[in-house]
């Protein structure tokens, strides 16, 4: 898979006070998001949900400081910042300008950008699932006496496998479904790989959801700032209801719990599923529109159930 092929069009200008207003408040706005985190690193703290967002990510507070003013967009009177040592980016039309180099990053990474637009193209076409509950968390800790987080279990060990046992698996997500303990993977209903991750991808997933971060940090410059912070943004809402539907007791940590055991906790869950849902393919769309141009060509897939 081949990314598609950049377009030749006139860059968009932006003047020096302009995109310089627009590094500062994007520098701004990701200080205030990540001032949490770098606390905590400081004072050695953890935080059983914000945490996963620098550390399953692995991505740091200094990745969504960096702005980007995306692909198309001509910087003025920045030859001279140190912006032009950056990589992916080159000199523009006017005299001083700098660009983000579309076509070399194109070449280089043809492979990567392939399969993020083809990621996001798919999850976004894709019917939308909304019978998962969240339950992919608990057939992470199901049947074992230790789990993941050092935080209690709200129901504890065994409540927790009785939920488990009363409803129905069906994790599409790759990377939710490879932490699944042995006695839980016979019970989904899907058998999700790495191969046939694009064909599973659907946008009811919380975590496929949450990955719209991750394939906005890999298409780097070619993705604007303020278009990165969104999409953290989603990650991190969707985070915290991830944790207060899972079985932890994440009380002390701010998140009251979304009961999926009960039938008020399940239509509250999908309640706030259906919403992730539609943000997540908002960004998808815009992401696509700013890095891509024409569609990646691929067979039709079967919509998950």
């Amino acid at each position: 898979m081949t990314a598609t092929a950049p377009t030749q069009a006139a860059p968009v200008r932006l003047e020096g006070a302009d995109w310089r207003e627009r590094e500062r408040a994007h520098a701004e706005r990701a200080g205030a998001l990540t001032a949490a985190r770098r606390a905590r690193v400081a004072a050695g703290e953890s935080h059983p949900i914000d945490d996963f967002l620098f550390t399953y990510y692995s991505y740091s507070p200094r990745v969504l400081r960096r702005w980007h003013p995306g692909a198309g967009v001509e910087l003025a009177d920045a030859s001279d910042t140190p912006r032009a040592e950056w990589r992916w980016y080159a000199t523009g039309r006017a005299p001083g300008s700098l660009v983000v180099d579309r076509e070399a990053m194109a070449a280089e990474k043809a492979g990567l950008l392939g399969t993020v637009e083809r990621m996001l193209r798919l999850t976004a076409a894709r019917p939308a699932s909304f019978g998962c509950f969240g339950l992919h968390e608990w057939a992470m800790v199901y049947r074992q006496a230790e789990h993941r987080h050092d935080v209690p279990l709200r129901l504890g060990k065994r409540g927790t496998d009785e939920v488990v046992e009363a409803n129905d698996l069906r994790c599409t997500h790759i990377d939710a479904f490879r932490f699944f303990t042995d006695e839980a993977v016979p019970r989904n209903r899907f058998a999700p790989t790495r191969e046939t991750q694009a064909l599973l991808e659907q946008p009811g997933c919380l975590h496929a959801n949450m990955d719209v971060y991750k394939w906005a940090v890999k298409l780097g410059p070619l993705v604007p700032g303020e278009l990165l912070l969104d999409a953290f943004d989603l990650a991190r809402d969707i985070r915290w209801l991830d944790m207060a539907a899972s079985p932890y007791d994440v009380r002390p940590w701010g998140a009251e719990p979304v009961a999926i055991e009960t039938a008020e906790g399940k239509a509250e869950y999908v309640r706030r599923q259906r919403g992730f849902a539609e943000r997540a393919n908002a960004l998808r769309r815009r992401i696509l529109a700013a890095a891509f141009t024409e569609p990646v060509a691929n067979s039709a897939a079967e919509p998950a159930a």
